[in-house]
């Protein structure tokens, strides 16, 4: 693969223990490994693209689609996010 990250745009503002939308007490992760996010069943995403980025030494961004500043802010290292790696 010839990049450096993986952006992952979802509707939450990075990976969480449980649904935030569905559970108050739910708790953001700043960092996670990517064998954690696999054996926690995180909902990155799909295991076959956790492996994936795992095995090429690509770390994930996931960020929120609907924060201010979007993907813009991320890029320039303002917002909320996890990166999984």
């Amino acid at each position: 693969m010839a990049c450096q990250v993986i952006f992952k745009g979802t509707k939450v503002d990075g990976v969480y223990d449980r649904d935030p939308r569905k559970h108050a007490d739910a708790t953001r992760y700043d960092k996670v490994s990517y064998d954690e996010a696999l054996q926690r069943h995180l909902g990155v995403m799909d295991a076959s693209a956790i492996a994936l980025a795992r095995d090429n030494n690509l770390p994930i961004i996931v960020f929120s689609l609907d924060e201010p500043g979007g993907f813009a802010g991320i890029l320039a290292g303002r917002g909320t996010y996890t990166i999984v790696g």
